[in-house]
């Protein structure tokens, strides 16, 4: 097969090598900092075979930030299935600053077990265990997972000719498209953060699972570091310099919207009137646009069928209002009251409006 690299050089190798054994044939340092690759553009784990001509991207560690979490997901979750064995698994994907894994088990789980699955999460990383990719059919992946309602519903979902990717951790299984980092050795630096509940698939007419939180690193200082700056950035939330500080209150009347306090007026009034002085200095003109708006207008701006979720909707005299998630909308209204020349632009106009979403 021939492999085209980033360089645009292009050389043959024989079917079915993975990209850690093309790096090694090239260099062995190059194969040990193979984390995964990019083959034609789709992440491979880096020992996956390569049967065809690709275009190869191997990835280092400074790329490989989702996957060393995707991986340690599935380290936790082999830990939780090593302490409780009758737990079963929603999904635990990498996010932006970490994972999380969504989990059913009898136990009611708290911050409290974090260090004994931490443990345990320790002794099965430091066995180097390899994460094997294979392949099988629908109906073995039922058979697999028929203990587990939750990766069955998800099997049941696919085409009856898939073919499903499963991933062997030592003696865990568990559903996944990968791709994953070569072995467990690489999952020494990880901490959990944080538990809260989460609904199966985000509804809430579903059982409510226990979501786990965590956060892996390829080194000790990175994960010191990031966990210095979870601890820098609790100190600051809003949440809690607002009760602190007096400068609003939550209500149960109205979930979500601040009931704003004489103190909070007071830094909320400052920074409107520096907002304003810095946006009359570059020239800005100011509008105010209603807080609800038909639903024509969210219809042409593509809201009301892309973000309807997500808004605030009523009806008044049996048209369709919705409470307005920005402003931008209502600024285009201000825009077209008027005919422009090219020599009027830029049309500097400035609203600090209340929007919800």
């Amino acid at each position: 097969m021939k492999i085209t690299f980033l360089d645009g050089s292009v050389k043959e190798f024989k079917d079915g090598m993975s990209a850690i054994e093309i790096a090694a044939s090239i260099s062995p340092s190059l194969a040990k900092k193979t984390i995964f690759a990019l083959v034609n553009e789709e992440a491979y784990d880096a020992s996956r075979p390569i049967m065809q001509d690709a275009k190869l991207e191997l990835k280092f560690k400074e790329d490989a930030f989702s996957v060393l979490n995707h991986s340690c997901a599935h380290l936790l979750a082999a830990a939780i299935k090593a302490i409780y064995p009758d737990a079963c698994f929603g999904v635990g994907p990498a996010i932006e600053e970490g994972f999380y894994y969504d989990i059913a088990v009898d136990a009611k789980l708290t911050e409290a077990d974090f260090a004994a699955i931490e443990k345990k999460m320790h002794e099965i990383a430091n066995k180097d265990l390899k994460n094997e990719r294979i392949e099988v059919s629908k109906d073995e992946a039922l058979n697999l997972f028929k203990n587990d309602k939750y990766k069955c519903e998800i099997i049941n979902e696919l085409p009856a000719d898939a073919i499903i990717s499963v991933y062997k951790t030592g003696d865990y299984m568990d559903l996944c498209r990968g791709p994953h980092i070569p072995s467990t050795k690489y999952l020494g630096h990880f901490k959990l953060t944080a538990i809260s509940g989460a609904y199966w698939r985000g509804d809430s007419k579903n059982e409510q699972l226990t979501r786990i939180y965590g956060v892996a690193f390829f080194s000790e200082e990175e994960l010191k570091n990031h966990l210095n700056i979870l601890e820098e950035r609790a100190k600051r939330d809003h949440r809690k310099l607002g009760r602190e500080l007096g400068l609003f209150m939550l209500s149960e009347y109205g979930p979500g919207f601040p009931f704003w306090l004489p103190n909070g007026m007071i830094l909320k009034n400052s920074l409107q009137d520096y907002w304003y002085k810095v946006h009359t200095r570059e020239g800005y003109k100011f509008i105010q646009t209603p807080m609800m708006l038909n639903r024509e207008l969210w219809e042409t701006s593509g809201h009301w069928m892309n973000y309807r979720e997500n808004m605030y909707t009523t009806v008044i005299d049996e048209t369709d209002f919705a409470i307005k998630p920005m402003n931008c909308p209502g600024g285009m209204l201000v825009y077209k009251r008027d005919i422009h020349s090219y020599k009027d632009l830029p049309l500097k106009l400035g609203e600090l409006g209340l929007v919800h979403r």
